[in-house]
């Protein structure tokens, strides 16, 4: 009688681990697995983000764009560009805000609130002037 007692205690003991084993083997193979689609995906968004990068520091020069790329300052984020028409000829005709995109790509937020802002005619002058900077004994930077 002992021998079928030890038989389904071994049984009890060892299938529910047999199982929790294969299951966990599954589990990790999946995870490896999903990790390496991760990360796979991530160097694919990473690389068309510094694509797009080179891209915008290009535009200026490209045909379709219509300022004289002396007028155009980089600035990156809100917008991509800051265009002072005329600039380089000593005449300001416009200050142009451009942001650049590509294919079905839509504003941001971020450039959506701006935009707005500029469509509202919201755009104001400020200039900040600081007090001198002493460098030693009567000497002061202007």
């Amino acid at each position: 009688m002992r021998s079928p007692v030890v038989a389904l205690l071994i049984v009890a003991v060892l299938l529910p681990l047999v199982v929790y084993l294969a299951m966990r083997l599954r589990f990790e193979q999946w995870k490896a697995n999903y990790a390496k689609a991760i990360r796979l995906d991530a160097a694919q968004r990473s690389h068309a983000v510094t694509v797009g990068k080179i891209y915008e520091q290009m535009v200026p020069y490209l045909p379709e764009f219509r300022w004289n790329p002396k007028d155009v300052r980089f600035v990156g984020a809100p917008v991509d560009f800051l265009v002072f028409d005329g600039l380089s000829d000593g005449a300001v005709r416009a200050v142009v805000f451009v942001e650049v995109k590509t294919g079905q790509s839509a504003l941001n937020t971020r450039e959506r609130l701006v935009r707005d802002a500029i469509m509202r005619r919201q755009v104001e002058w400020s200039e900040l002037r600081l007090p001198g900077v002493t460098r030693g004994p009567g000497v002061s930077v202007r």
